[in-house]
């Protein structure tokens, strides 16, 4: 039988084949749990925790692993994680920030001195590189992980159990999948160029320069140094990451590279750990939701109360800052006294990517952006107002920026009365009806690209997204996390005190916001499926990456629509003014990719059920237990 080889199965290296032809996929329905992510190995990963007795939080950071492993394109231990926590027993949704923060030297004019930067007086806007080693800060993902097993995982798994299976991945191998090979290639030249240990992330191959290339799909790869760094976690916990070997290997090249993380740094997050936060939310019944969502209700829902005296609706939460959850609630917030003002109509299915309907979001969003890219930093260093940020006084307020018959420029901030605040996305549910919304990711890709020797994994470079004016809440400043783009996201119902809608979220830089707004409209306002919701063209405004925005007072005008939305939309959209470009081909990745899984209950047996979607742009899939 002839041999057939991966050049064979996928198109060349460097082709623009993603996505080449519309997907069609079917929800996935689970009575015991689903895991939702990128990476079909990754999931696998979680699975078999479930299977061992996890819960879906102890399957999530087996996921996360997971991915690291088998697209660190995007995510990794060096990196960050935030997770939403929904406990099916309390009716509770619970915030976990893994976030990490610059080192105790990290000034602006350290690193303004350092990048040969000019003052703050001439040169407010500069910008710390995405590629600089001055972009890395303290990776939290690894104290993250186990902080989420800690609070929230079953105690019936080790983190041992919950490593195992990305360990093996690691040390056997494992089949590289073709988004991911696609991303790989493209970033091959910065990691060589970025530390001394690039190697370490690529391919041997004799044939190669220096022997190593990025893998090709289809193609084996391990990354034995990342097991060994997963198995000194499972073994001694935080302190195996932030002190010792790992330890000393990440602040060594980022020292040789001229950073000025140091050791003590390390210990602090250490001492620290990850921070236990309270989620932010916001009550929506507007758009014919909650006539729609009353419909639906079963009798015996209502514990005995008539439909029509129930508080019916849904409840978005988010993160808190640092993370930019707040735009999405901010913006869906706006829409709401859109339509309360008779600025919008009451959208339904008929008018789900029409022009007008996408012209509330484009323009709710640029309001949202607006006051994130000044308010949104470190609650525990600098003031942010969020609770007057979602109040309802205020987004009447900035929904009045708002003209039905036109585009408008980018808003500057409001000022609310202060109060006395490439990423992967998964989500996972269980048995028990918990279920966890988990993101985690190194911003640009691979991050920096720097590796510590030894380590397998790549650093974040989360850091370039402080600002270095120091008039600005989100400048940088020693032990602060930085403005966040990765945001997972949790729905619960209004009518019976708080019981599951779904966990969801949709990946990709300042995309992530824009995301979570449509997918959710295109659910309850489109009357779509959660795989529907996530198969619909998106529009993205900005660019999606950090010259869009974070701490920075800036919004690129243009509006991308996704490759796929109707013509009519899209000169209904230039003929309101919008600059209108389609986006194609590879470069559709800025719209990002999501996960969703449902929570319903089968009328006649009671017995609930999830339903899961997972985005078509993605190499992965939604799995049922």
């Amino acid at each position: 039988m002839p041999v057939t080889t991966p050049d064979s199965v996928f198109p060349s290296p460097g082709g623009d084949d993603f996505a080449k032809f519309a997907s069609r996929r079917s929800v996935v329905h689970s009575t015991k749990g689903i895991v939702a992510c990128t990476q079909p190995l990754a999931a696998k990963c979680g699975i078999e925790v479930l299977e061992t007795g996890g819960n879906c939080v102890d399957a999530a950071v087996a996921v996360a692993a997971g991915l690291n492993m088998t697209e660190p394109c995007s995510t990794g231990i060096g990196g960050d994680m935030f997770c939403l926590y929904y406990d099916a027993a309390t009716r509770k949704v619970s915030a976990l920030n893994g976030s990490g923060r610059a080192g105790a030297k990290y000034t602006p004019q350290a690193v303004r001195r350092s990048l040969n930067l000019k003052s703050a007086d001439e040169d407010p806007d500069a910008r710390i590189p995405m590629s600089s080693v001055h972009a890395v800060s303290v990776p939290g993902a690894a104290a993250g992980w186990c902080d989420a097993v800690e609070r929230f995982g079953s105690g019936k798994v080790s983190m041992e159990q919950i490593l195992r299976p990305a360990i093996e991945l690691g040390e056997r191998g494992f089949p590289v999948s073709e988004i991911t090979a696609h991303f790989w290639a493209t970033s091959e030249a910065q990691i060589r160029r970025a530390s001394p240990n690039g190697a370490e992330m690529l391919k041997a191959d004799p044939a190669a320069p220096d022997g190593v290339r990025a893998p090709r799909a289809g193609e084996i790869m391990r990354n034995q140094n990342l097991a060994r760094t997963f198995r000194a976690l499972a073994a001694e916990g935080k302190k195996g990451f932030y002190s010792g070997r790992i330890a000393e290997e990440l602040i060594k090249v980022v020292e040789n590279l001229g950073g000025l993380l140091e050791p003590g740094d390390l210990l602090h997050h250490l001492e620290v750990g990850s921070e236990p936060v309270e989620p932010i939310s916001l009550k929506f019944r507007g758009l014919g939701v909650a006539e729609q969502l009353r419909d639906s209700i079963l009798v015996d829902e209502g514990e005995g109360k008539e439909k029509g005296d129930l508080d019916v609706g849904l409840e978005l939460w988010e993160h808190p800052p640092n993370g930019q959850g707040i735009v999405a609630l901010m913006a869906l917030g706006i829409i709401q006294e859109l339509e309360r003002g008779g600025k919008i109509p009451t959208f339904g299915p008929r008018d789900f990517n029409t022009a007008p309907y996408l012209h509330a979001i484009i323009e709710a969003l640029r309001i949202a952006f607006a006051d994130a890219a000044w308010f949104v930093t470190d609650p525990s260093v600098e003031e942010v107002p969020a609770e007057s940020l979602i109040s309802q006084p205020y987004l009447a307020e900035r929904a009045a920026l708002f003209s039905p018959d036109r585009a408008s420029g980018v808003p500057a901030h409001g000022s609310p009365a202060l109060s006395s605040s490439d990423t992967v996305y998964l989500a996972v549910s269980d048995a028990r009806g918990n279920a966890v919304s988990f993101i985690n990711s190194n911003y640009g890709g691979f991050g920096t690209c720097i590796v510590p020797s030894g380590c397998g994994f790549t650093l974040q470079n989360r850091a370039a997204n402080f600002s270095l004016d120091p008039r600005h809440p989100n400048v940088m400043a020693p032990r602060k996390r930085p403005y966040h783009t990765i945001i997972p996201a949790a729905v619960t119902n209004l009518h019976d005190g708080g019981s599951l809608h779904s966990v969801f979220g949709v990946m990709g830089g300042f995309m992530q916001p824009q995301g979570h707004v449509q997918v959710l409209l295109g659910q309850v306002v489109g009357g779509l499926s959660p795989q529907q919701a996530l198969d619909a063209p998106r529009v993205c405004i900005g660019n999606g990456m950090p010259e869009a925005g974070a701490g920075r007072g800036e919004l690129d005008l243009a509006v991308y629509c996704e490759e796929g939305m109707p013509e009519e939309t899209v000169e209904g959209l230039r003929r309101l003014g919008h600059r209108v470009e389609v986006v194609a081909g590879s470069k559709r990745s800025l719209f990002g990719r999501g996960q969703i899984i449902r929570w319903s209950v089968d009328p006649v047996e009671k017995m609930g059920v999830w339903s899961a979607g997972s985005d078509m742009r993605g190499d992965g899939a939604a799995y049922p237990l």
